[in-house]
Formats: structure tokens, C-alpha cells, sequence
């Protein structure tokens, strides 16, 4: 699948100002044909203002409401600009865009694409390679297959997926639920390997104990459905 079939990327973002212009610059180039929009979620440094010079569409939250929130909303703005493929990258520059369209390309063989990072001897830091590994082991035994890279947000979908599933939470859970509940409607889920960058001057929003907490929640509600 390619631009031409109707491409939309999706950029959730929050307090990137310095960095969101980057990001679209390089979807553009990656991707010529396809369309940006950015949803910024309550930032509070002109991330908004910055990114209306540079995306097609920009959608405002008004407040910081979450990952899972701002992706729902730009998915629900690709839909209505009638993409039938989005790809999603986060704001913070720590996604290469240059593998953009080998992601697109392996929506031919299936529904969900997954930019798959390499921990081992990479610049992820250490507490984040531990988390990575761990949840990545539960959760796949959650989904019933094995699932890589859970918590990259380096991703690319059929429009008709979105039909399909609706994934609950509205921070970083809404990604892992958005896998867990994939794979159990049967839908395919293929991996892309990615640069695995942490030195471009980007920050993560996740916060270690309240986003934790809400993905662990999300995997306990999923558990029991797991072992039936």
C-alpha cells in the first residue's frame, strides 16, 4: 500500500515545539503524498501555533488529555478525510521517518505494522529496555502471539481496522490495548525493524508510575480472557 492509496500520518503531540517541524519535514520528504496531521494535546509551548506553519490539518485538545486521546482524534480526522491507510509517529523525533514507507509497504501483507526498536546494545536507556522486555513478554501472552516492540508508537494501519477494534484508555494503555485487542479479532500484525534513536533533543512524556499503572491495569482486565 502506498501514499497514492490515501495516506494520512497522525502526530500526537505535546509540548513539542521544538522538534514538530522536524518531524513533519521528514514524513514529508518519506512520504510526499501524504497527508500531516498533527493533534496537539494541551501543549503548553506553542506547539499548536509551530505546527499549523508546517501539517495539513492540526486538531487542538484544549487540554492534556493523553496519547491515547489525541490518537483517537487524529484517526477520527484521517477517517473523515477518507485515508485508508495512517501511519502514526510520535512528536518527539526518536522516529526515524525514513522507514515510513517500508511500513506502508508491509500494510500489503497485513492489517498493523509495528516499527520494532533493537534493545540490546542500542541508545534506549537502560529502565526503558527493562519495561520494553517485560511488558512485550506479558502482553503478547495476553494477544495469544508474540508481539516484539508493545510500546512503539511507530505504527501503520489499514483505515478498515479502525472499524474493527476500540481500544480503551486514554494515555499510553490505548496502545497496548489497540495490540492486545488486534490480535484476538484475528487481525494481522506484522514488524518493521526501526532505528532505535534516543539523542535528537526529544523528551518522553511517560510517566513512570501513573502510565505504568494504567498499562498494568490494562493487561490485569485482559488476563482472564487470555487464560479461558
Amino acid at each position: 500500500m502506498t501514499a497514492a492509496g490515501g495516506v494520512a500520518c497522525v502526530v500526537p503531540a505535546f509540548d513539542a515545539a521544538g522538534t514538530i517541524v522536524g518531524v513533519v519535514a521528514g514524513v514529508r520528504a518519506a512520504l510526499p503524498a501524504s497527508r500531516v496531521i498533527v493533534v496537539d494535546d494541551g501543549s503548553r509551548d506553542g506547539t499548536a501555533d509551530v505546527a499549523r506553519r508546517a501539517a495539513d490539518r492540526v486538531v487542538s485538545l484544549g487540554e492534556n488529555r493523553g496519547k491515547g486521546a489525541a490518537l483517537r482524534a487524529g484517526f477520527a480526522m484521517a477517517l473523515a478525510d477518507g485515508a485508508t491507510a495512517i501511519l502514526t509517529i510520535d512528536a518527539d523525533g526518536q522516529h526515524d521517518p525514513a522507514s515510513a514507507p517500508a511500513m506502508l509497504g508491509a500494510l500489503a501483507r497485513a492489517d498493523i505494522v509495528v516499527g520494532a526498536r533493537r534493545r540490546r546494545g542500542t541508545p534506549m536507556p537502560w529502565p526503558r529496555r527493562m519495561t520494553n522486555s517485560v511488558s512485550s513478554v506479558v502482553v503478547s501472552a495476553c494477544a495469544g502471539q508474540r508481539l516484539p516492540d508493545v510500546q512503539s508508537g511507530y505504527r501503520a494501519v489499514r483505515a478498515s481496522v479502525l472499524a474493527r477494534i476500540a481500544p480503551v484508555g486514554d494515555r499510553y494503555e490505548y496502545e497496548t490495548d489497540f495490540l492486545i485487542q488486534a490480535a484476538r479479532a484475528g487481525l494481522t500484525i506484522a514488524w518493521v525493524a526501526v532505528p532505535t534513536l534516543y539523542a535528537r533533543g526529544g523528551t518522553s512524556h511517560f510517566r513512570s508510575v501513573r502510565d505504568t499503572a494504567a498499562v498494568v491495569r490494562t493487561i490485569w482486565r485482559r488476563l482472564p480472557l487470555a487464560w479461558q
